[in-house]
């Protein structure tokens, strides 16, 4: 099971980044806390000091089409939020 599918890079996150040292990433919806905290500290060589998850539930999505109305579900997926120690950051671009 790979536990991290990728980070969360959007405005919201970033202002939680540059104010409480906060990081976002999908994860797989199987993994708990705890092993999400070591999948983030052996990529990532850092100290986690918090792991909160939160569920999200795909919205119902229609649209029109020439052969009627279709609907679907959009996935769903699992989400972590990662507060490192103080003085610790991820750097996301240095493999650019």
């Amino acid at each position: 099971m790979e536990i991290l599918k990728k980070p969360l890079l959007t405005e919201k996150v970033t202002q939680l980044t540059e104010k409480l040292n906060r990081y976002a990433f999908k994860v797989d919806h199987r993994a708990n806390k705890i092993q999400i905290k070591g999948a983030i500290e052996a990529m990532y060589g850092v100290t986690v000091k918090a792991v909160n998850t939160m569920k999200y539930v795909g919205k119902l999505k229609t649209r029109n089409t020439k052969a009627g109305a279709v609907s679907g579900r959009a996935a769903t997926y699992k989400k972590a939020i990662i507060t490192l120690k103080d003085g610790e950051i991820i750097d996301f671009y240095s493999g650019i």
